[in-house]
């Protein structure tokens, strides 16, 4: 069996890496040599008869610090981006726990009720709300007068149409708004929990319970 002689140790390995980090200057440092080295290049070799204008170093000058000062500039906005990355989850974190909308036509009826929503594209003087079964029998009506627009919530207490307690379970729910007679555009919403946030490249998502992972965009209305 061969052995080898020449080992390495960990701190020749350590030494040999600060080394080489030391002697590689920072990016925006060794631009800055450079130009500083050109600049006295030319001085050094301009022509005595014909020497550079003040007008021209102040430019170069000028153009240097113009530089500098986008590179100092970039790596603020970048700080500021982690930060409010940071901030963001941290404020969805807030929401778990918490109950929203989101768009959806289920309706959960438990022992103290439904949540339910539903988001108008504008006012409406008119707004049915129709609760079916399984089997796509209606249930319940709700009928609501003069809704502003955007996102609304109700409650259902489980009362039938015939004024018995309906079984508890899932049920759907269908909309239609009308102003003056004129059909306004609208969708039904689902009520959910925040169980999770998830963060990733492309922003922060929520797991809203059973009813899957949405945006923040795609919460409606926050209960």
């Amino acid at each position: 069996m061969s052995t080898v002689s020449n080992t390495t140790s960990a701190a020749d390995v350590l030494a040999s890496i600060n080394t080489r980090s030391k002697s590689v200057a920072a990016p925006e440092e060794d631009m800055q040599a450079r130009f500083l080295t050109l600049l006295t290049t030319q001085l050094k070799n301009q022509d005595p008869m014909n020497p550079m204008e003040n007008a021209e170093v102040t430019s170069q000058l000028a153009q240097m610090s113009t530089v500098d000062g986008i590179e100092r500039l970039n790596k603020m906005f970048e700080s500021f981006v982690d930060n409010q990355a940071e901030s963001d989850s941290m404020q969805a974190a807030a929401l778990v726990g918490r109950g929203v909308l989101v768009e959806g036509k289920k309706l959960s009826l438990t022992e103290s009720g439904a949540i339910g929503g539903f988001e108008l594209d504008a006012p409406a003087d008119k707004v049915v709300l129709s609760v079916k079964d399984a089997s796509g029998l209606e249930v319940k009506q709700i009928q609501l007068d003069n809704v502003e627009a955007g996102s609304q919530n109700f409650i259902w207490d489980g009362t039938a149409n015939d004024g018995a307690q309906a079984a508890q379970g899932v049920y759907t729910i269908e909309m239609s708004a009308t102003m003056e007679g004129e059909k306004v555009t609208g969708r039904t919403l689902e009520f959910g929990p925040v169980t999770s946030v998830i963060r990733g490249a492309a922003g922060t998502d929520f797991q809203v319970g059973e009813l899957g992972i949405f945006k923040y965009n795609d919460i409606k209305q926050i209960l």
